[in-house]
């Protein structure tokens, strides 16, 4: 009787097992026309193949399988906690300069859409993931991740132990890494590339900031509104600095009634405040906020010009322009599920966050306020500064994707700005 073997197990053909009940068939696959066939070089494998690696600066090399764009690419490793959102992490201009591993084991089963990007390009330098979902299923759904990453010419690898890789982060830090699928290239090669580059002090906002000014005008879909009840249908000019800003903080900023003119991250605070602003944004955006003094400096020379918001990188110009120092961290914050204490009222809230840098609350002077503590390490995570109107959070308010229990944050620069309206 001839043998067949299914998932481990060698049965007789024809022969099935019991399991709980129920008759469990087997599939049979005919080894000779494979065997010939491949052979003969007439069929593929029905399997993808090891073509690439992952090579981290630590001398750890990690056999990966290829999808999206070929190449060879370095940049920093960081991890991700977000259990979905990855074509917004993949638009987020913060990850320029990054490979992004996701914790989440299967990434890609939604597919992509055109209504979730986060800006008009996607900025991290690659995607590493443990399974490729081999399908979509989503109503929204217009292509799949792999054919998205092929047409924006983004790296993407899987099929790697990112568990083992995330706790290397944990212990290590983030790590300067080389994805690479040519073989020519070797393991030496590769791990002289990881050790010999360096994303510290690296201006990347230049080169994801607008160029020109321009004005922004889509609110949040009304299918994806909330909060809605609790605005007073004022009207409120904001000149936003584009140090990489999100289109859904631009959105929300707009569902709250704000009329938004987004400027370049090197715009003279003179123009903008020519503009006569009722208050002024400072974005989020990638890097080491010590690598653009140009943009503290721009911050400075706008304190006390109006209200102003910063977030993320925004945040942390503003404690450099207050007189503070920012430092870089272990391995960031990057996910969607961070707890952050607002100290005003002893509420915790679920935040989404994407950033590497921290500000040092014990190099603030006096009158600067800490708001808001990330749970997780005690660091800064909001700022308050009442005599000139500043007020910031480390991570993103608008959550997309995310809990909204930071949405109320726009709605305090409303009120800021409203103070100021009626005491000027």
């Amino acid at each position: 009787m001839a043998a067949t073997t299914t998932l481990g197990f060698v049965l007789p053909t024809g022969v099935s097992r019991r399991r709980g009940g129920f008759r469990v068939s087997l599939i049979r696959c005919s080894a000779s026309p494979l065997t010939n066939s491949t052979a003969s070089g007439l069929v593929e494998k029905p399997w993808d193949s090891y073509n690439a690696r992952l090579v981290l600066e630590d001398g750890s090399i990690w056999p990966a399988k290829s999808f999206g764009a070929p190449g060879t690419r370095v940049a920093e490793l960081v991890f991700n906690t977000s259990l979905t959102g990855y074509q917004e992490i993949l638009t987020d201009p913060s990850y320029a300069g990054q490979f992004v591993l996701m914790t989440n084991p299967q990434i890609g089963n939604t597919g992509v859409n055109l209504d979730d990007e986060e800006s008009e390009q996607c900025f991290l330098a690659g995607l590493v993931i443990r399974s490729l979902s081999i399908s979509t299923s989503n109503w929204r759904c217009t292509k799949t991740l792999a054919d998205y990453l092929t047409q924006r010419n983004l790296m993407g690898v899987y099929d790697l132990d990112t568990r083992a890789i995330t706790r290397r982060l944990r212990e290590e830090g983030s790590l300067n890494g080389v994805l690479s699928t040519e073989q020519t290239k070797t393991d030496e090669e590769l791990l002289q590339m990881s050790r010999s580059w360096d994303i510290v002090g690296i201006d990347l906002i230049s080169d994801v900031s607008c160029k020109f000014p321009y004005e922004w005008v889509d609110k949040t879909d009304p299918e994806w509104d909330f909060n809605s009840n609790s605005r007073d249908g004022e009207t409120y000019r904001v000149v936003a600095y584009d140090f990489g800003i999100k289109h859904n903080i631009l959105r929300r900023l707009s569902s709250y009634g704000c009329q938004i003119t987004v400027v370049p991250s090197t715009f003279p605070a003179s123009e903008a405040v020519k503009m006569n602003p009722d208050g002024i944004l400072f974005s989020n955006g990638p890097g080491d906020p010590s690598a653009v003094p140009y943009a503290v400096e721009t911050v400075k020379e706008l304190l006390g010009k109006a209200p102003v918001y910063g977030i993320c990188m925004g945040h942390q110009l503003l404690g450099q322009a207050l007189g503070g120092t920012t430092f870089k961290m272990k391995f960031g914050h990057h996910g969607g599920n961070h707890p952050v204490r607002n100290n005003r009222t002893g509420q915790v809230e679920i935040s989404a966050q994407n950033h590497n840098y921290a500000v040092d609350p014990a190099s603030l002077p006096g009158g600067v306020e800490v708001t808001h503590v990330n749970l997780n390490d005690g660091s800064c995570a909001g700022l308050s500064y009442p005599a000139m109107n500043v007020m910031s959070l480390q991570y993103h308010p608008e959550a997309s994707p995310g809990p909204h229990d930071s949405d109320n944050a726009f709605k305090e620069f409303i009120e800021l700005m409203k103070r100021s309206k009626q005491s000027s």
